[in-house]
């Protein structure tokens, strides 16, 4: 179910599968996650509902491993990265670079909202 932003009481936000869409602003709350691998990585699973609009805003023009370039809020960090499909979960991921993570106070297990504008350059 997609609500808009202003229609969404903040307490609820995220908590029961709460997304918003206005234009090609999603908003969402998550919960960081470790991805053991070579290298471990931290990321944020998409909700479902906003990974089908952002694969259906894109129709096809992704970058490699199928990439969308986004620009990322978080409280009052902005930072420009892309989130990748993943296979296993069957949504986007959004990583987390460890500057953004220690400006942001996050670890795994902590849970954050997220406002992702897609950039389409």
């Amino acid at each position: 179910m997609i609500e808009l932003l202003s229609e969404i009481p903040d307490p609820l936000r995220g908590q029961i599968g709460h997304t918003a869409r206005v234009g090609s602003h999603f908003r969402f709350t998550g919960t960081v996650w470790l991805w053991q691998g070579d290298s471990p990585w931290h990321f944020v699973s998409l909700p479902d509902d906003i990974a089908d609009e952002i694969a259906d805003l894109m129709d096809g023009r992704l970058r490699g491993f199928g990439s969308v370039r986004v620009e990322v809020t978080s409280k009052e960090v902005t930072w420009r990265t892309s989130i990748f499909p993943s296979k296993s979960s069957g949504t986007y991921i959004l990583p987390l670079k460890k500057q953004v993570r220690q400006e942001l106070n996050l670890s795994e297990g902590s849970r954050a909202t997220f406002t992702i504008d897609v950039i389409d350059d």
